[in-house]
């Protein structure tokens, strides 16, 4: 166990989680954000941790894969810990396949599944007659039903993350100097100050809009249709999202394109047209241009380090992430893939 301080500037999802992982491993944690827990995209609606496609095998989705498996033991963790909960369940998710070619494709996924995915998990083809009272319409009458995504709220997370961190005697401040160690996950704005410094272009923000019903189905699977998310959640919810803006004028404003989303969620899944809409939701979500979350020592600066670039994948990556960036900063021991690695692309 190491007895050291740990600044975590940024209190999003990643810089919450590495918190949480640090004091695991013994040190003072302070994470610092002038706007407060989940103030961007990681205090959103959605959190459909979902996985990759079960092909194409790399680092990225590997390291995906394993978070995804620890995130249940780590959601636990963290609801014990400080008495709140994130919403977790592995409920899987539900897609329909449109047309012949996608149900091959989808098939022989599936074979990929059952070696890469290593047992853990399913992919497979089924019957729409066989998805339950929750499924979508398909044209083909079949669906992919995977067992490995997973949902929780992640708003409701990153409050569930506070309660554990201060429980475990850390601080979650909106103003302090700097101790220790320090990791800088500042989220969308962060990458534009990066691109700044570095003189290129590490990343930037990519905004999204989203919609949360009232509609309690919190034990049935998730459902992506046609591009959309519909997340049920554990307390009586269901959000759908979402938008991908790279042009916006207003990070946190809601417009036409929230409505349309209303419109696609009722023909995805009728059952809303009675479900009153509880809020519509904004937030620009930090998107690297590797496309890859960003981590690793920030080059130039040492006692640095970056936790950057969750863009759709954060919460699903957060454990993992979590655990790499503990082990670098306390230990010294670097496991995080060299795609993800900030001085690669700094």
């Amino acid at each position: 166990m190491t007895s050291i301080d740990v600044t975590i500037r940024g209190a999003g999802i990643f810089g919450l989680s590495i918190a949480f992982a640090c004091q695991a491993r013994g040190a003072r944690v302070q994470v610092v954000d002038p706007h407060g827990p989940g103030a961007g995209a990681s205090g959103g609606i959605v959190g459909a941790l979902a996985p990759h496609v079960p092909e194409n095998w790399n680092p990225k989705k590997a390291f995906q894969l394993e978070s995804l498996l620890m995130a249940e033991r780590f959601w636990d963790d963290v609801a014990q810990t400080g008495g709140k909960t994130p919403g977790y369940g592995r409920t899987g998710r539900l897609q329909p396949l449109a047309d012949a070619h996608a149900v091959e494709l989808a098939r022989s996924r599936a074979e990929g599944a059952r070696s890469l995915w290593q047992g853990r998990a399913d992919w497979r083809v089924i019957p729409v007659s066989d998805a339950g009272p929750f499924a979508p319409p398909s044209p083909t009458g079949l669906l992919i039903h995977d067992t490995l995504s997973a949902r929780l709220h992640p708003a409701q997370a990153c409050g569930a993350l506070v309660a554990a961190i201060t429980a475990r005697g850390g601080r979650v401040v909106t103003e302090a100097p700097d101790r220790g160690a320090v990791v800088h996950a500042t989220g969308w704005r962060g990458l534009l100050r990066l691109s700044e410094d570095y003189g290129r272009k590490i990343g930037d923000g990519v905004k999204g809009q989203a919609v949360l019903f009232a509609h309690a189905a919190p034990d049935s699977p998730q459902l992506f249709v046609d591009g959309l998310h519909l997340v049920p959640h554990a307390d009586g919810t269901l959000a759908v999202g979402s938008t991908s803006e790279r042009v916006f004028d207003s990070p946190d404003a809601t417009d036409a394109q929230c409505e349309t989303l209303i419109a696609r969620a009722l023909a995805a899944l009728p059952a809303l047209d009675t479900a009153p809409v509880l809020r519509r939701w904004a937030g620009v979500r930090p998107r690297a241009r590797s496309r890859a979350p960003l981590l690793g020592a920030l080059p130039g600066h040492p006692g640095h380090f970056v936790a950057n670039g969750g863009f759709k994948i954060g919460f699903g990556m957060a454990p993992g992430i979590a655990e790499a960036m503990a082990r670098l900063i306390l230990d010294g021991e670097n496991t995080i893939p060299t795609d993800f690695l900030f001085e690669s692309l700094a």
